[in-house]
């Protein structure tokens, strides 16, 4: 456990390395992780704002996750609550001001608000010190709510969170609210990029990329567990790959509408037409000016890429889309990359973007059955899929179908 000092001077060091993250959901992850880590709190969660509803978006619990396997994480539903008082998130919402509960079971008769019960009831976890505190925009508006939940003294006994606790949480809350500003504003600028293609598409949406930017950091994540890929390199890629994949298909912009939203399939002239959105999309990206526009060159480029080398478009000058001469196959088509030619990054964005593709539905199809999904995955190993992350993703599939479940299609059409 941390002395005051020790804390107030990792607080001016945590100002600089949250503002270093640049994915949301990357960051909530980790502003909830350090908030424990300041009160020695044994679960949490945060809710960010959305209109007049608290989302419930991200929640940690040392003691359940301790009953897992190693390497594997909480699965958990997310919901939204109302801004108001009935709730202890929307009480403090309403207020903005701290909410500092010795016993989250026992509140004042006349308190508006009460504890919720469900997750408890539901896992067996006994909730008691509750400290909720709210995030507040630079505007001094309500961006979410941080909640603190079983407060621990050195011996690992429960206890009420201190005065002192408040106090610091305040001084956090503002200095992760500014991070967390920043990168809503982030999050908000991609999606818009992203929904010029949405808009022309009928293939993509906004909850595609938000999950397939989700999956392939889950997938990386288990990948580099595996390869003993240390925690700050990890804690980076993380990031990186979240926001690239997010990317993957932003190249459909140049793509014609009579293409886009064709209906049924595409002739041969019309594939190599599609084809070509690999290559405006690395286009995007060719004044490298930070690992973020790096991977993003890499994903958009090389995301279609089989591990068999039958994928596209190969070995290219992305700025002339002309294959290179020593790649340049007899018939004058560029070779393919195959196997780990292929970028890692790439090769963990076309396993779950195919899995996403399948399995989601459509205007113009139905979602297939999980069985027929898994199989087409797990029969693409080696061919079309690198082996390695097929195994992996089959084994946490699990944790696959809880991001699916966390971002839904609101509208199919």
């Amino acid at each position: 456990m941390m002395n005051e000092k020790e804390k107030l001077d990792r607080l001016i060091v945590l100002g600089i390395e949250l503002n270093k993250v640049q994915d949301l959901d990357i960051l909530l992850e980790r502003v909830l992780f350090e908030a424990r880590n300041f009160t020695s709190a044994d679960a949490g969660s945060i809710y960010i704002r959305e209109n007049d509803m608290l989302h419930f978006t991200y929640t940690q619990n040392d003691t359940l996750q301790k009953q897992l396997p190693e390497g594997e994480k909480l699965i958990y539903s997310t919901f939204r609550i109302p801004i108001d008082s009935t709730s202890l998130a929307g009480h403090v919402s309403v207020t903005g001001r701290v909410l500092n509960l010795p016993d989250a079971y026992i509140t004042h008769p006349q308190a508006p608000y009460k504890f919720g019960r469900q997750f408890d009831q539901a896992t067996g976890y006994i909730s008691k010190s509750v400290c909720t505190i709210p995030l507040n925009t630079s505007r001094g508006d309500i961006l979410g709510i941080l909640q603190l939940i079983n407060a621990q003294d050195s011996d690992s006994n429960i206890v009420p969170f201190s005065s002192d606790d408040e106090a610091l949480m305040l001084h956090f809350a503002s200095i992760a609210s500014v991070a967390l500003e920043r990168a809503q504003m982030n999050r908000g600028t991609f999606l818009r990029m992203l929904r010029m293609s949405d808009l022309r598409d009928p293939r993509e949406t906004g909850a595609h990329v938000n999950r397939v930017g989700a999956y392939a950091v889950e997938l990386y994540e288990r990948w580099a567990i595996k390869h003993h890929v240390n925690q700050k390199d990890m804690e980076k890629n993380r990031d990186i790959i979240r926001i690239s994949a997010m990317m993957h298909d932003v190249g459909k912009v140049g793509i014609s509408d009579l293409i886009l939203k064709k209906p049924g399939r595409y002739n041969h002239d019309e594939f190599e037409i599609m084809k070509q959105h690999t290559v405006l999309g690395a286009r995007l990206f060719l004044d490298v000016q930070s690992e973020y526009d790096e991977a993003s060159f890499q994903v958009t480029l090389n995301h279609h890429e089989r591990w068999d080398g039958n994928g596209y478009p190969g070995y290219i000058d992305v700025t002339t889309g002309d294959p290179i001469a020593k790649y340049t196959l007899p018939d004058g088509r560029p070779k393919g990359k195959k196997a780990e030619e292929i970028p890692l990054f790439a090769r963990i964005v076309f396993v779950v973007d195919v899995f996403d593709a399948l399995a989601t539905e459509r205007c113009y199809k139905r979602a297939w059955e999980e069985s027929r999904v898994l199989d087409a995955i797990k029969d693409g190993a080696g061919t079309q899929f690198d082996p390695e992350l097929v195994e992996i993703f089959l084994s946490g599939f699990h944790a696959f179908k809880g991001i699916q479940n966390r971002y839904q299609e609101e509208n199919v059409c």
